[in-house]
């Protein structure tokens, strides 16, 4: 019997490549739709594509491959996959949730200690010789106010992170959730005025385009950390760049930008600027229960089920 033929639009760990390709007919195309669109494939053979939140599946991609019938998000985000196009083709959309939400959580409070203690520009100021003159006092978590974009899994992992280290937790999300004790803000406004440390755990797309905007940065200050372990679309990358230029906010921790994996040369000059290249959910436990995850839905599909990790059903 043959075996489905799978597309896989990103960059995959090697156990996952290796586990589709004893299952399926696997087809690489890890440099996304681009390179995916110019390549010879069996178009008209793909029943199945692995993609991410990033990359997702657009309508014209989807038009090309008539036996489409499931899409894989690789981790939790799917916000560039259009599913109102794949619902309209009888195409089941599903996610990885609940995988990776710690790891995130972990990167997310690495970069408040590390952007608040200033590890790398005291790590330079040692190397360069200048042990006497990089002794100032610098900011610490305990005792200070944590803002959370969104409330869900990671933005409560998050918040537990920071109540271990004495913080105050606020938050902001579309609606407050009652059965949590971390205070609520109304707006996002004064969840950044309330904030020491400003974090961004909420989903991407339209709906969060830019909601960190010059207005926002300027409500947090120029004592204020923003740290983005969202979405690069969350964040005005200019109104950022600005705020971080004319020292309305401290510093910035950003695991996501809106033109990654382009980096603009001005965040990259800043000192008090850390950049990760999208890895805060990336550690090989979550990796494994991604894999798990995806493995899972393709079966359940191919076998006649509705995946358990079903976003978008038919």
């Amino acid at each position: 019997m043959t075996r489905p033929h799978v597309l896989a639009l990103i960059p995959l760990p090697a156990a996952a490549k290796a586990a589709l390709a004893e299952r399926y007919q696997l087809h690489d195309a890890p440099e996304g739709i681009a390179s995916a669109a110019a390549a010879a494939l069996p178009w008209e053979r793909v029943e199945a594509v692995v993609t991410n939140g990033t990359t997702g599946l657009d309508a014209g991609l989807m038009a090309r491959m008539p036996a489409l019938r499931i899409v894989c998000a690789f981790g939790v985000g799917y916000e560039n996959v259009d599913l109102a196009v794949a619902t309209h083709h009888g195409i089941v959309v599903t996610n990885a949730p609940n995988t990776n939400d710690e790891t995130v959580a972990d990167h997310a409070l690495g970069f408040m200690l590390a952007l608040s203690r200033g590890y790398c520009a005291l790590t330079a100021a040692v190397r360069a010789g200048g042990w006497l003159g990089a002794r100032a006092a610098r900011p610490t978590l305990s005792g200070a106010t944590l803002g959370v974009i969104g409330m869900g899994r990671i933005g409560q992992a998050v918040a537990r992170r920071a109540q271990g280290f004495g913080m105050r937790v606020t938050y902001f999300a579309r609606q407050r959730r009652s059965e949590l004790t971390y205070d609520y803000e109304p707006s996002l406004l004064s969840l950044a005025r309330a904030s020491d440390y400003l974090v961004a755990a909420c989903p991407g797309g339209a709906a969060t385009h830019h909601i960190v905007n010059a207005q926002v940065l300027q409500a947090l200050g120029s004592q204020g950390f923003f740290i983005n372990v969202a979405r690069g679309s969350v964040v005005d990358t200019q109104a950022l760049v600005n705020a971080l230029q004319r020292g309305q906010i401290a510093g910035a921790g950003l695991d996501v930008l809106e033109t990654e994996p382009e980096v603009p040369q001005a965040l990259r000059e800043m000192d008090n600027v850390l950049i990760t290249p999208h890895v805060a959910g990336r550690s090989p436990v979550a990796q494994a229960a991604q894999t798990q995850a995806l493995l899972a839905s393709l079966a359940s599909h191919f076998a006649g089920h509705a995946p358990a990790a079903a976003v978008s059903l038919v």
